[in-house]
């Protein structure tokens, strides 16, 4: 896994998208054009954790590695030496994949 020179903030998490398959299972590749953005990423990097209102750090449940599945439209996009990561907030991480 690449280290990367990004440290997210608070309850923000990096993530780069896991690359889905090309064919579909009868065989047909898909064009780039028609491919949706995988949901599934692994994270890269976390921040600390969300700041309660009383200033306490509840500490994120995602660790580094893990391959989490995500809400759609979530996150800013964003890249750093030529690779594409996303940033999102642990809120819309929907699921950690086992």
């Amino acid at each position: 896994m690449a280290t990367v020179n990004v440290r997210p903030l608070h309850d923000r998490i990096l993530v780069q998208r896991v690359a889905e398959d090309e064919k579909t299972a009868g065989g047909l590749y898909i064009p780039d054009n028609a491919k949706e953005k995988p949901q599934t990423a692994t994270v890269v990097a976390t921040g600390k954790g969300r700041v309660l209102d009383d200033g306490r750090v509840v500490p994120l449940e995602v660790k580094r590695g893990d391959k989490v599945l995500f809400s759609k439209y979530s996150g800013t996009e964003l890249k750093h030496d030529g690779k594409d990561y996303l940033m999102i907030r642990e809120e819309d991480v929907l699921g950690i994949i086992n």
